[in-house]
């Protein structure tokens, strides 16, 4: 049974919508592949869903050590290879909130985000850089 239900709107645009929330995001090719760089494009989402699967993760961690993280901010950059036009490189750098972590907490954290399922899914090639910056 599908997940997700997808259109293709031409010019280089498409529709996804999660089926069970209804819920829709749109994608456009990037300006420096004929697009219109309107929207995210789906090498952005790629990008952008291992940073929310990292947090998704560090945040059931969180919840189940009590440990607080509500506020944790990333800034996420994609880098591109060519020959083949392929995602090279995500560079990740957490922004965690201004509290007091152990060292204990920061690894189990840390661990978190690095396994997550979708840090796990992607082709070993394309370099994962993640620093956490803590206050």
């Amino acid at each position: 049974m599908a997940t997700i239900h997808s259109t293709y709107k031409g010019d280089l645009r498409t529709t996804a919508q999660h089926l069970a929330s209804g819920n829709s995001i749109i994608t456009d090719a990037p300006l420096d592949n004929n697009g219109k760089g309107e929207a995210f494009s789906p090498t952005d989402l790629v990008s952008a869903a291992l940073g929310s699967c990292m947090m998704t993760i560090m945040g059931i961690v969180a919840n189940r050590n009590n440990i607080h993280i509500e506020g944790m901010e990333i800034d996420i950059t994609k880098i591109m290879a060519t020959e083949p036009r392929r995602i090279s490189e995500i560079i990740l750098q957490f922004k965690m909130p201004a509290i007091t972590y152990s060292d204990k907490e920061k690894a189990m954290l840390e661990n978190a985000a690095r396994t997550c399922p979708v840090a796990l899914s992607l082709h070993p090639d394309i370099k994962q850089t993640i620093s956490f910056q803590y206050a």
